[in-house]
């Protein structure tokens, strides 16, 4: 997506095109990472070096209500552009997110509340990715840390 068609959907949103909107959105749209906050102020920078975190906030907070991105809560609350139908797989060492794209989910059923009128849900999976499942195999037997779900 370029500057340009950032900015003719910010108009049809009926948003205020600025230049700070348009970097903070353009470094989403181009991540794959659902970054945070810190994240997304530590890329802008770089092109906006006056910018500073209330402004990321806020402008995040105006995305979500312009329905623009999806905040995904995970110790600290990660931004997600894609607004298609799709769930996560949160890693519970590293705290990466991947996208998971499976019909069979976007057609889950509550047949225990059909009174219930559901307009979205997000299913998120927790594991480990990977890259940890490889660190944890490296890691001597005795040396692992132990965890305990509650």
């Amino acid at each position: 997506m370029t500057v340009t068609a950032i900015q003719e959907l910010f108009r049809a949103k009926r948003l205020k095109v600025t230049p700070q909107r348009c970097a903070i959105y353009n470094m989403m749209i181009h991540t794959k990472s659902h970054p945070t906050a810190e994240e997304i102020i530590s890329q802008v920078k770089k092109t906006l070096p006056m910018i500073s975190l209330n402004t990321i906030y806020y402008t995040l907070n105006v995305f979500e209500t312009a329905g623009l991105i999806i905040p995904i809560n995970n110790t600290h609350t990660r931004y997600d552009t894609n607004l298609e139908p799709h769930h996560h797989l949160i890693c519970v060492s590293c705290r990466k997110i991947e996208d998971v794209f499976d019909d069979a989910l976007n057609q889950l059923h509550l047949s225990q509340k059909p009174d219930f009128n559901i307009r979205s849900y997000r299913v998120e999976f927790y594991g480990h990715c990977r890259n940890c499942q490889k660190r944890s195999t490296s890691i001597p037997e005795k040396k692992r840390l132990v965890t305990t779900q509650l």
